[in-house]
């Protein structure tokens, strides 16, 4: 986290930003309700280090993960850069790691707010969940659980107004509902049905399971999509073979919609998976044994794909 001298608060760049943009427009996603992955966001983010944001922004109330996931970004790439000072060693300015925290800084934060288990032993700031987690508490400190005082947060992780300014337009992008790549976003309902498949990432999968509300770990394939619309006051059969057949099927050939039911197998009574379209290509589904749930392409080298159903029109 470098330091520029000379700049201005980060508040005052805060008010040059909601006159541009609209206080609504940037206020809303950053709030603390949570703002739901956007298109752009699945498809760039990796699966770990997105449910890891998400996590992490849980701990400060008040703090929207897109603007972790943003610090990530903007920082290197959510891990991908390959510059020295990510995966080791330091850059010019002695950051490291991939949310590039320099070493007195980061110690100082686990120190007072230990990162939760699941990371290094000790901590490190090479470690994504123990980066972000230490990212969450900083911000947190620096005043992010308050939306009034976001860009002062956003600037005291780096001290430069291009830093604030950039950092919060990838978060109104991560969060944009026009990221889901097509020319409907998703209504009340299939947004409603995406948002609590969303906050089932990485539980595991379990064979019949119909998620913790039911006393199970976690869910099965077809589990997890009847909880997802059942939370958005849609009932859907139990089984992915019923789900199927209950329809309304998508035509062939038409876009899918986020909030689609993505399925696979034989149409004919051989249906055996099937997944919650998010959009851009991606779905959210319970794969299979041992693997937990998570976004992942809806088709994929080798698939048999059988066709959506729309359980919600737009």
């Amino acid at each position: 986290m470098g330091k520029i001298a000379g700049a201005v608060g980060g508040a005052v760049l805060l008010v040059m930003l909601l006159a541009a943009a609209g206080a609504a427009g940037l206020m809303s996603i950053f709030t603390g309700a949570g703002s739901q992955p956007s298109a752009s966001a699945v498809s760039d983010i990796p699966p770990d280090y997105l449910l890891l944001y998400m996590q992490a922004a849980h701990t400060c109330r008040g703090l929207d993960w897109t603007v972790l996931a943003a610090i990530g970004k903007v920082e290197t790439d959510h891990g991908r850069s390959d510059l020295v000072g990510v995966r080791s060693g330091a850059n010019s300015a002695g950051a490291e790691g991939p949310m590039q925290f320099l070493p007195s800084t980061f110690a100082s934060v686990i120190a007072e707010h230990p990162p939760p288990e699941g990371g290094a032993t000790p901590p490190s700031p090479y470690n994504p969940h123990d980066a972000i987690y230490a990212a969450a508490a900083y911000l947190c400190d620096s005043g992010a659980r308050d939306g009034r005082k976001l860009a002062d947060a956003i600037y005291a992780y780096n001290h430069a107004n291009w830093y604030v300014s950039e950092v919060l337009a990838q978060a109104q992008i991560y969060a944009s509902s026009q990221g889901f790549g097509t020319n409907t976003a998703p209504n009340a309902v299939a947004l409603e049905a995406i948002n609590y498949a969303q906050g089932q990432l990485g539980l595991p999968y379990e064979w019949g399971g119909n998620g913790p509300s039911a006393g199970d770990a976690g869910f099965d394939c077809s589990g997890l999509t009847q909880a997802a619309y059942q939370a958005a006051g849609v009932t859907l059969p139990r089984t992915a073979q019923d789900q199927f057949n209950a329809g309304p099927h998508v035509p062939a050939g038409q876009p899918l919609e986020p909030g689609d039911l993505v399925f696979y197998g034989n149409p004919d009574g051989g249906i055996h998976h099937v997944g919650l379209y998010v959009g851009n290509g991606q779905m959210i589904d319970a794969p299979r044994p041992h693997v937990p749930i998570r976004i992942e392409p809806y088709r994929y080298s080798g698939d048999d794909y059988a066709g959506a159903t729309r359980p919600v029109n737009h």
